[in-house]
């Protein structure tokens, strides 16, 4: 009889699962946390800590390499599908070694910015977030050259795809995970990192528009990376208990009051003195008083 009953509730919550209500967006939001949380879990202890140094490290023999020999990269080391398939393997990888900038002033600047900018977001995503964001990154710029060779036939000589767009990626995932964070543009101009941020996201949006079909395409897998993890880390639960709490005021405006207990029923009304907070473990719109905030029972 169990057997029975559990095979019920199996198809019962697979029929609820694409029902609107269940399958809302604030859903679909949270499996995908789920998701991300439950492959932490299984593969956390995998992850590389201190990523960035790693980068910073392989950028700075890549400058070391362009001026020792401009050409080394083009010839043995870019992302050339052709050449891989030919058995040239090694291009998977050594094809981010690519120094943000030739310049020896701005090349060690730019590598101590994007050190900055990837060890601050490892401090607050944690190591194996910020791997996956690294390394999804890399695997979306090959796709992209894949596509680019056998639906247009571009060789890595045609269409170049270097670390460029994985470096910004990092920078607008700085730039939206501290946006009051403020640089000097121009070593004069005062602006913040959401600013500039909202700046070169402009003129993405001008080229995608502007561009073939191998430039939209290659803007759009390189900043897919960005896309996913801007989601997967936003603090959701703030925002959805921020929903909660206009619904919940909307509701008992009538009543005369702005905040009841779902416990006790009681009010500011009742004693001025309470505090009321919602739970954001409960699932719903549900406010409680200081003294049944942490000892009532999570509605699921």
């Amino acid at each position: 009889m169990s057997h029975y009953a559990g095979a019920i509730s199996t198809f019962d919550l697979t029929k609820h699962i694409f029902t609107d209500k269940l399958f809302s967006s604030k859903t679909k939001v949270r499996l995908f946390m789920n998701f991300i949380r439950s492959l932490e879990r299984k593969f956390g202890r995998f992850a590389i800590r201190n990523l960035m140094l790693y980068l910073t490290v392989i950028y700075g023999v890549g400058f070391i390499l362009s001026v020792v020999s401009p050409l080394l990269y083009y010839t043995y080391l870019n992302l050339d599908v052709g050449l891989i398939l030919k058995g040239q393997i090694w291009r998977l990888v050594t094809w981010i070694v690519y120094p943000p900038s030739t310049s020896l002033y701005f090349g060690l600047l730019m590598l101590y910015v994007y050190y900055s900018f990837g060890t601050s977001l490892e401090r607050v995503w944690g190591a194996f977030r910020f791997n996956l964001f690294i390394f999804m990154g890399m695997i979306f710029h090959i796709l992209a050259a894949f596509i680019c060779y056998f639906a247009f036939g571009l060789s890595g000589y045609d269409w170049i795809i270097t670390p460029e767009n994985l470096n910004m990626s990092i920078f607008l995932a700085f730039a939206f995970t501290f946006p009051d964070v403020q640089f000097l543009a121009m070593f004069i101009i005062p602006i913040r990192a959401k600013a500039m941020a909202y700046i070169y996201i402009i003129v993405m949006a001008v080229q995608f528009y502007i561009g073939s079909n191998v430039s939209r395409l290659t803007i759009g897998l390189s900043i897919l990376n960005f896309i996913v993890f801007y989601l997967a880390t936003r603090n959701w639960n703030r925002a959805f208990d921020v929903k909660r709490k206009q619904d919940f005021r909307v509701k008992i405006k009538p009543a005369g009051h702005v905040h009841r207990c779902c416990v006790c029923n009681r009010t500011e009304k009742d004693n001025p003195d309470l505090e009321f907070r919602y739970c954001s473990k409960c699932n719903g719109s549900f406010e409680y008083c200081s003294e049944h905030l942490y000892t009532h029972k999570h509605v699921e």
